[in-house]
């Protein structure tokens, strides 16, 4: 009937089509809401099911161990049956990967048949584009996407051998596993960044000058002596086709710029900036998110332009996502719309160090971000690469 542009070479022959009901068992856990309590055994909702693995912090929900056999009558789950939402979100796909849990509702979880599917070739199956444009095309709904599950079951799924199916599987489990762990290393990367900005910024650690000498007391003098938030209007009519960062557009703990940036031609208030100065969101949910463009512009409202006084800006673009500045926009203002008190911040206090202990620390931070920006790029590749594989080994 079929092949697949990208096939392992001792396979040939056509790809066959069967309806998903016909290739594996299901169950459906729709029903009742089970009583939560606050420890016993893992609930595991549609939160917990992300594309391609199960997240168990996104989510901590429970149920009496009484009640596990009653809440999993329907059946129990098995290592590596797969999981998929059926609504909010819609089609996040995982393996299970323990057994001592129970599943809530919004999740169907299928089983393949013996000879017919192999359970691990239906998780990427499920994850392929071309299955999830499917499952989109037969959701109702409007805010809120969802498909039944007598819908969902009567989709068809062109499948090679059982052989050919645990080859790919393996193969694209290998890939998972690479990006599984080039994401560990990333987030280890920035969990070491975090232990050391919080050693530095708070003098447990100092460097020494190049000479081997000690750096001197690090002096304390107001935040508005030390850094300004002052920010030159944008006029409209005298300066044109800017580039123009919006909230949306700043990261958080990577100070990217993300999106593409429009200039800007509409006439409104913006806040105007030089290169290298420090973007910083003051609003929720947008609040201590970062950038520190290369360029000239302007930026919404909403936005602090930082500029340094006695610290420079490479310094300043760290000690901003330090515990130390975070504790300072913890301190908010307004009811309806929460945003950081710049007047609270300006009052506050800070230390900070002699301009050549500044380089030393704004340096050191800087290489472990650049290692950090290197494994985001690896992983980002491996993830596209991964795409093109289920684009050419699926039909």
């Amino acid at each position: 009937m079929a092949a697949p542009k990208l096939r392992f070479k001792e396979f040939d022959g056509d790809w066959i089509s069967k309806k998903i009901i016909d290739l594996a068992d299901y169950v459906d856990y729709r029903g009742k809401t089970p009583k939560k309590v606050e420890s016993g055994i893992l609930l595991v909702t549609a939160k917990n099911i992300k594309q391609g693995y199960l997240d168990y912090s996104a989510s901590q929900e429970f149920i009496e161990e009484s009640a596990f056999d009653d809440v999993m009558r329907r059946g129990k789950v098995e290592l590596n049956d797969v999981l998929i939402t059926t609504e909010a979100p819609l089609g996040n796909v995982a393996s299970v990967d323990r057994t001592d849990i129970a599943l809530a509702q919004r999740v169907i979880k299928y089983r393949g048949k013996i000879d017919l599917l192999d359970n691990l070739f239906l998780k990427q199956k499920f994850l392929s584009e071309s299955f999830q444009e499917i499952l989109k095309s037969k959701a109702t709904g409007g805010t809120v996407q969802g498909i039944k599950g007598s819908v969902l079951h009567q989709i068809p799924l062109i499948v090679p051998s059982k052989e050919e199916q645990t080859k790919i599987a393996s193969f694209l489990s290998a890939v998972d596993e690479k990006i599984s762990q080039l994401t560990q290393k990333h987030e280890l990367l920035s969990q070491y960044k975090q232990g050391m900005m919080q050693k530095l910024f708070s003098q447990q650690i100092r460097f020494k000058a190049d000479d081997g000498s000690e750096f001197g007391e690090w002096e304390t003098h107001q935040i508005q002596k030390v850094f300004t938030n002052k920010s030159k209007n944008y006029d409209p009519q005298n300066v044109e086709n800017l580039p123009c960062i919006e909230l949306e557009h700043l990261s958080q703990n990577t100070g990217e710029i993300l999106g593409t940036i429009s200039s800007l031609e509409q006439k409104s208030t913006k806040n105007f900036f030089e290169p290298n100065s420090v973007l910083f969101g003051k609003l929720r949910p947008y609040l201590r998110k970062f950038a520190k463009p290369q360029f000239k512009g302007v930026c919404s409202s909403e936005i602090w332009v930082l500029n340094g006084l006695k610290i420079s800006n490479d310094y300043l673009f760290q000690y901003i996502q330090s515990e130390q500045f975070t504790e300072l926009t913890n301190i908010q203002s307004g009811s309806k719309m929460p945003r950081a008190d710049w007047n609270i911040i300006a009052n506050s206090e800070i230390e900070y160090p002699s301009s050549e202990e500044q380089t030393k620390i704004a340096s050191f931070l800087s290489a472990i971000d650049q290692k950090i920006e290197v494994v985001a790029q690896q992983i980002q590749h491996a993830k596209l690469w991964k795409k093109g594989l289920l684009q050419q080994m699926f039909v």
